[in-house]
């Protein structure tokens, strides 16, 4: 290729991901509406657990204590085999708003959160539904009340943020850390701007009425995954989807802590990513595409002789706005103490999840947890 011809193609790849991030400065920068709904609306609170015993003891009397004043607590057993029923059940009888859903496996739906979540929906009393996972804790006892408040008669479904615990000196845990932020600022900001594509279950708020509307998880139940963002994916729009980034309103999630495990996770998250509607596969398609092009095409670049000077004025440009846009980002999100590293941490998960891409072509996830 002539080196003018490369020049272009490095060029116009830069300009692509430059506009994605541009995009996604609404995400550190943005203000978000002021809530429409009522505090005093009834809300459920639902908690899927497959063998959750440890967390729950840690996590319920976390809910029990949200300042909401008017709630009830639905904690779903999936078939766990260790001693979560019997948790719960303790909680039952300390607490009236505590009430169990015990789900034995349905042969057509075996080891299915999205049946086990129905369930839990159905058991509901209230609308307004609010879901955080069993290993997850809210930022604080305004989480709850802050959530809910963002349902309305027009809002239906509320994202929030769930992050993870802080692990020092892990590389791994950074990795997840800016993962994380870097999908909770691509999500915000999409749904920011308009067009929603995903939440994620750690902290995510809609309507049965919502949920019905659309046949639940019907379209999808048997697909492993995406009770969260292949469900968002499916209902939100711009009028019916708010955000919530009010740091009181966030969750934090136990993070893996051994590679392994956190490859099985990715597998998984990814292989729902695939089922997207055409129009968001292809953005983030191209997102993907324009940062794994940028550092290909400025390698090849240098390698082969092109003007280093002017090369690496591109390349600046590109990472000053990326620090701009990622910082703010993460900052918001409590995360700012990984941004020195924001460069090498963009590299390795870039060529991560181009082995999770080829993993998942030979063996993709059979089971929920």
């Amino acid at each position: 290729m002539e080196i003018g011809l490369f020049f272009y193609v490095l060029t116009g790849i830069v300009l692509i991901n430059i506009t994605y991030y541009l995009f996604f400065l609404k995400a550190g920068y943005g203000k978000t509406s002021q809530p429409q709904g009522h505090l005093k609306k009834a809300v459920s609170v639902i908690v899927c657990s497959k063998n959750e015993q440890k967390n729950l003891k840690k996590l319920v009397p976390k809910l029990l204590e949200q300042d909401h004043p008017n709630f009830e607590l639905i904690l779903i057993n999936d078939a766990s085999y260790d001693n979560t029923k019997d948790v719960i059940e303790g909680f039952m009888s300390q607490d009236a708003r505590v009430k169990m859903v015990d789900v034995v496996n349905n042969e057509s739906f075996w080891g299915n959160k999205k049946y086990a979540l129905t369930l839990g929906i159905k058991k509901a009393v209230n609308d307004h539904l609010i879901f955080i996972d069993a290993d997850c804790t809210p930022n604080s006892k305004q989480w709850l009340s802050l959530m809910a408040m963002h349902l309305s008669e027009e809002k239906k479904i509320v994202l929030g943020y769930g992050g993870y615990q802080k692990i020092k000196k892990s590389l791994l845990n950074a990795l997840i850390r800016y993962e994380t932020g870097l999908t909770a600022i691509q999500y915000f900001s999409y749904a920011m701007n308009g067009n929603p594509y995903m939440g994620v279950g750690r902290n995510l708020a809609y309507t049965a009425s919502q949920f019905y509307e659309v046949s639940g998880f019907i379209s999808h139940i048997k697909i492993m995954g995406g009770d969260d963002d292949l469900f968002v994916n499916q209902a939100a729009t711009k009028q019916n989807t708010a955000v919530s980034l009010n740091p009181n309103s966030f969750t934090t999630s136990k993070a893996k802590k051994t590679w392994s495990s956190w490859w099985k996770q990715k597998k998984r998250h990814i292989n729902t990513a695939s089922h997207y509607k055409r129009s968001h596969k292809f953005l983030l398609g191209l997102f993907y595409i324009s940062q794994i092009g940028f550092i290909t095409s400025a390698i090849l670049g240098f390698i082969f002789g092109m003007n280093w000077m002017i090369i690496l004025g591109v390349v600046l440009l590109r990472y000053f706005i990326f620090w701009i846009v990622m910082g703010k980002g993460l900052s918001r999100f409590r995360e700012s103490d990984i941004i020195i590293l924001l460069p090498f941490l963009e590299l390795l998960l870039i060529f991560s999840q181009l082995a999770l891409f080829v993993s998942n072509m030979v063996n993709k996830p059979k089971q929920w947890n």
